[in-house]
């Protein structure tokens, strides 16, 4: 299968948490929520998963109440034997939080999101050097199908800034459904055919994920990957897929 399974990790305060629905107050260390991981220690899971891909969001970053960098970079560290391919969440909102992402090589692939990052900041990365030193890709924040932004100019159909995106030379476009992270309320297969449509790029889903009848609907219709936890920690998608 050539559909990408990208195992996630929302660190807060150091910890793995079981992210729901963007309530980020809410959100409480995942062994008490997993069947298959016994600790929230960032390393521990990364260790007990062994995944292919994985996507780390450094929530206090996100929410401007601190950083994980040391310890997303200890990860990155850790498993540069193993070839574990790493992207990173980490709260852009201009060019300096991007420099040093990069400077502190904690990531493959860094995310600028909606919603913390602007157009104007994906104009000028695209414009710089940094795009020859990491791969940056896009993701488009929603809640009930409405961009999350402070950019007025992206405050627009989520279709029509995906095809907006096209005029740049990022990685990957996740489109993120933040009002069915954790929920396990499945996928708008028809918007993500949509998506698929309006873009040059690949998509990746990230919200709603219940199973693999899930995933193999998503490659059937163009989507080329998906972000998963939920699914993964209670079993629904077995860890064996998300390895090498």
């Amino acid at each position: 299968m050539n559909f990408r399974l990208i195992f996630v990790m929302d660190l807060l305060d150091g910890v793995v948490v079981h992210a729901k629905k963007g309530e980020r107050d809410k959100y409480e260390p995942i062994h008490l929520f997993s069947s298959i991981v016994s600790s929230s220690d960032p390393a521990r899971v990364i260790e007990e998963i062994k995944p292919v891909e994985v996507y780390i969001a450094d929530l206090n970053r996100l929410m401007g109440t601190g950083s994980n960098k040391g310890i997303i970079k200890e990860i990155r560290n850790r498993n540069r034997n193993r070839k574990t391919r790493i992207t990173v969440e980490y709260g852009i909102k201009k060019m300096d939080d991007l420099k040093e992402a990069v400077e502190a090589g904690i990531a493959d692939s860094i995310i600028l999101g909606t919603e913390t990052a602007t157009m104007e900041l994906i104009d000028e990365a695209s414009k710089n050097d940094i795009f020859n030193d990491v791969r940056v890709s896009v993701s488009v924040d929603l809640f009930n199908k409405e961009v999350q932004t402070s950019d007025k100019r992206m405050k627009i159909d989520p279709l029509l800034l995906i095809k907006e995106l096209n005029e740049y030379p990022v990685g990957d476009v996740i489109v993120l459904e933040l009002d069915r992270v954790g929920t396990k309320s499945g996928i708008d297969f028809d918007f993500f055919a949509r998506a698929v449509e309006c873009s040059e790029r690949d998509i990746l889903c990230g919200g709603g994920v219940r199973n693999c009848e899930d995933v193999h609907k998503m490659e059937e219709i163009g989507v080329k990957g998906a972000l998963v936890a939920t699914a993964v920690h209670d079993s629904a998608i077995p860890v064996s897929l998300l390895r090498l």
